[in-house]
């Protein structure tokens, strides 16, 4: 459980990035912006149009519903807890939610799942905010290839902290070449938030909804001393949004 709970701090101080938007102009033409002499994109340039397309999705995000489940599972697939949710944002920062349903745990939906929620509708209204967003003050971005997700060209990159910070992660990022929006990570916190935990690894993949990118599944491995491993799972399912567009 201590674990669990170190877990669900690290989740919930370190917002990932929602990638919503669809970006301006054609791929083709998205592509070659800011390409160096040999027609390769480079590290900043990729850098400084995901910052500049994710400010300009946020500004056009006005309003969005979602229905979550949060699971909590051991090593073999048992479930331990569950919770399911209609969580509804109104821009420029109000969240709030309504529980559906719940099972198992009394213990993990108190102590997990619920700090999670208010952690995120808090933050969400710039309370207990930390700066832990994909920027150049936090991170440093290295191009390491190309691939397909979902039959999309994303470029791969290594996301390297500045700093040894709970609130941080190391790893790896898909950044859809079209949008400039982040669709995938696979990281882990760039410190560790707990001695009880030898190991936390997670992974983020988003969705296109429309002409927006939003959250898919968020699935945390939660390597734990004496107890073993515990995988959190968040599914982001029936979403509606509206824009200004």
């Amino acid at each position: 459980m201590v674990a669990l709970i170190a877990t669900a701090a690290f989740l919930r101080l370190t917002p990932l990035p929602l990638a919503a938007g669809q970006a301006e102009g054609t791929p083709s033409q998205l592509a070659t912006l800011g390409a160096d002499s040999a027609g390769t994109v480079t590290s900043d340039t990729l850098f400084a149009k995901l910052l500049d397309r994710n400010q300009w999705r946020d500004s056009l995000l006005q309003r969005y519903s979602v229905r979550r489940i949060y699971r909590v599972t051991n090593s073999k697939g048992a479930l331990s807890a569950e919770e399911q949710v209609s969580l509804q944002f109104e821009a420029p920062g109000t969240k709030k939610y309504d529980v559906v349903s719940e099972k198992g745990s009394a213990a993990i939906r108190r102590l997990v799942f619920k700090p999670l929620l208010e952690s995120e509708v808090e933050t969400a209204g710039g309370r207990s905010r930390h700066n832990s967003s994909i920027t150049p003050s936090n991170y440093s971005l290295e191009i390491v290839g190309q691939e397909e997700i979902d039959g999309r060209p994303c470029y791969v990159v290594i996301a390297t902290p500045l700093r040894k910070n709970k609130y941080l992660f190391k790893g790896k990022v898909w950044i859809d070449s079209a949008d400039f929006a982040v669709v995938k990570i696979d990281g882990e916190p760039a410190k560790n938030p707990s001695w009880w935990t030898r190991k936390i690894h997670f992974v983020r993949q988003c969705q296109k909804i429309g002409d927006f990118w939003l959250p898919r599944t968020d699935e945390s491995v939660t390597t734990v001393r004496i107890f073993g491993t515990h995988i959190l799972t968040i599914e982001h399912r029936d979403y509606q949004v509206g824009s200004t567009q």
